[in-house]
């Protein structure tokens, strides 16, 4: 870990607690930078060059084609080949009745892992020819969250275990195109420095920390607001303390407790077998994987679709309730607390992408059919006002109420 503190220095705010600092003005070495009071990382230390994660975007969108369109995995079933891709189960969810709950797959699954190379490409080639690149830096400030290629694939694992009993399995051709862009993905969110972006594009003159400077949350640069009141390199709204952040949290949080309830009483699967229906819950799901001696896969939807969304609501309340009564509860811990639930949460989607695969390879012409519950929908949305919740909660309101509360001892 690199020493913040040099003789060549910049000042700067920590855009998760505000603590001033002096940043070195060599930056982006091959040593992380860590918030001497938070220890938030503030630059990882092996970011790539724009060039280098041009190659990878390009990479990518060269076997998108294949990843999407091309089969994942095959089955056999009385006597036919079903194949299933990422594009199937979502036209399939639309086709029965929920375009929302298809909207939402196609977003963490095809969507957000599209715009991530295209943005890249955008920078390349948007810089040499004067274009406006603010709101592409802006959006890839908030896309990794969004980005679920190694759920989906995590999702694809757990549907094939759950098949193997009624159907004998087969690898697809589009898996390792898939494979492959899932690993470069996550190559270039690692190596993705946003700051070493803005500073290449919109240079700025270092204002410090003194007078009415402020550090903007949406591109982490210090300075006073400008004569509109907005952040001198990225133009966003430039406030102390986001404006109604724990109003905003609270309600993304309190909707999705209520959308818990549905999303687990209600059906999520609805199975049909030799002309019976049988209707499958979140929980009765996990209970027949146990019974069928699938315990390891019983494990991951139990704790991706149960324990981790009622824990995250668990953790957020406690964030917002020490907030709110000025906790003396340590605030490195609820830092750690925080970012978390801000990793863990996206699992949750792990259930609606086993869902759109099994509806792709168990369809209505065969014996078995394989169609959506009423209660995808309900957990979907959750999840996503549980990533929101947290996405809204402006981390430097921890460190204010601990700064009250040590300043009135």
């Amino acid at each position: 870990m690199a020493q913040i503190n040099r003789c060549d220095t910049i000042s700067q705010r920590c855009c998760y607690c505000d603590q001033k600092l002096q940043l070195p003005a060599a930056r982006y070495t091959q040593q992380a930078l860590i918030c001497p009071r938070c220890n938030s990382k503030l630059e990882d230390g092996n970011s790539w060059s724009l060039s280098r994660l041009t190659v990878l975007a390009i990479s990518i969108l060269i076997l998108a084609p294949i990843a999407f369109w091309q089969p994942l995995i095959s089955i056999h079933l009385l006597g036919s080949q079903i194949d299933a891709n990422v594009f199937t189960g979502v036209k399939l969810m639309s086709q029965q009745g929920s375009p929302l709950t298809a909207a939402i797959v196609a977003f963490c699954a095809i969507a957000a892992p599209l715009f991530l190379p295209l943005s890249i490409l955008y920078l390349s080639l948007g810089s040499r020819i004067g274009m406006n690149l603010r709101p592409i830096l802006l959006v890839l400030g908030r896309l990794k969250e969004w980005v679920m290629l190694d759920v989906y694939l995590v999702g694809l694992g757990v549907a094939a275990i759950k098949l193997q009993d009624y159907a004998t399995i087969f690898i697809g051709n589009g898996l390792i195109a898939f494979i492959c862009i899932t690993i470069l993905s996550l190559l270039m969110l690692i190596h993705l420095d946003l700051e070493r972006l803005w500073s290449r594009f919109y240079p700025q003159a270092s204002h410090g920390v003194e007078n009415n400077a402020l550090i903007c949350r949406a591109c982490d640069y210090t300075a006073p607001p400008n004569q509109r009141g907005v952040c001198q390199r990225c133009h966003r709204p430039l406030h102390a303390r986001e404006p109604a952040s724990m109003q905003k949290s609270c309600a993304a949080l309190i909707a999705a407790m209520v959308l818990l309830f549905p999303a687990n009483l209600l059906p999520i699967s609805i199975v049909y077998l030799n002309g019976q229906r049988m209707e499958d819950t979140i929980y009765s799901g996990v209970v027949s994987l146990i019974q069928s001696g699938n315990w390891p896969i019983a494990l991951i939807v139990f704790i991706a679709s149960i324990f981790v969304p009622f824990l995250k609501i668990i953790v957020m309340i406690i964030l917002l309730i020490s907030i709110r009564i000025n906790s003396a509860l340590d605030p490195i811990l609820r830092m750690k607390l925080l970012r978390f639930v801000s990793w863990i949460g996206r699992w949750s989607m792990l259930d609606l992408f086993v869902i759109a695969l099994m509806m792709t390879l168990i369809n209505r012409d065969q014996l078995m059919s394989f169609t959506l519950g009423p209660a995808a929908f309900y957990f979907g949305v959750a999840v996503i006002l549980t990533i929101i919740a947290v996405e809204w909660l402006d981390s430097r309101l921890i460190w204010d109420t601990y700064a009250k509360r040590t300043t009135t001892k």
